[in-house]
């Protein structure tokens, strides 16, 4: 099924490490042509010389997503580079765990802002190339902490990554029969996010869940290449991924 991977356009958000890197090499590996966008220019710059000193085709855009002109910009970039998208892959996130009472309100600003409105930005400037191509598939990157509340600690986060579920079950009933979508909802993956605690507690547990079931961040990109590589009339909604070892 690889050639329905091969010479499909793919944009990743979140593309300078972990999950957004691992997906970007794995299918540059299959013969997709890949546009990155993150924040720190040095490892976008990084990996894709990687994948083009092995043959691969790829691109960056320095990209806060945030900014909703920064993530519209990233997917004029990839139709600027080659013509078209056909995947969307918003993967930029953070995990802030604390609990409710230490009020780490700017941090619950800052999950709302780039994991809810960042994927919402980044479905506001691909749909419309989608349903302009009539054909087109999103894969929003939400959490097990998405399926099942991680409390005490990560109340908001997990409300953030219900909020992606939600909004990508809506968008796949509203786009109708051409445009794919899919949800994908890890366990503990190793990746930065585990970084993104700055309360000590939250922080030690984090550090000890992901210690103690991590596995490596190829898991998912190898997920994602499963769900773009079926048939066009084959749309894998949701795929839920733990460690084999993890309880939550």
């Amino acid at each position: 099924m690889t050639n329905n991977i091969e010479n499909k356009v793919v944009v990743i958000t979140g593309g300078s490490s972990g999950l957004g890197e691992a997906t970007a090499r794995h299918l540059s590996s299959l013969g997709a042509k890949i546009i990155l966008g993150a924040r720190r220019e040095d490892k976008l710059q990084a990996i894709v010389n990687d994948l083009k000193a092995v043959g691969g085709e790829a691109d960056y855009l320095v990209t806060d997503v945030t900014i909703r002109s920064d993530v519209e910009a990233l997917v004029q970039k990839a139709i600027d580079a080659f013509g078209r998208v056909d995947v969307m892959i918003n993967n930029a996130g953070i995990m802030a765990i604390a609990p409710m009472n230490a009020l780490k309100v700017d941090e619950w600003d800052r999950m709302i802002d780039i994991n809810i409105k960042g994927v919402l930005y980044g479905v506001a400037a691909a749909l419309p190339v989608f349903e302009k191509q009539e054909s087109g598939h999103f894969i929003n990157i939400s959490s097990i902490a998405g399926v099942k509340v991680f409390s005490p600690g990560g109340t908001v986060y997990s409300g953030t990554k219900f909020a992606v579920r939600a909004i990508s079950e809506g968008l796949r009933h509203e786009v109708g029969g051409k445009i794919r979508t899919t949800t994908i909802e890890p366990g503990a993956i190793e990746s930065e996010l585990k970084h993104g605690s700055s309360d000590q507690g939250g922080a030690a547990a984090v550090k000890e869940l992901y210690e103690n079931n991590a596995i490596p961040a190829d898991s998912i990109a190898r997920a994602i290449a499963y769900a773009i590589e079926q048939p066009a009339d084959v749309d894998v909604n949701e795929i839920i991924i733990r460690p084999t070892v993890q309880e939550f």
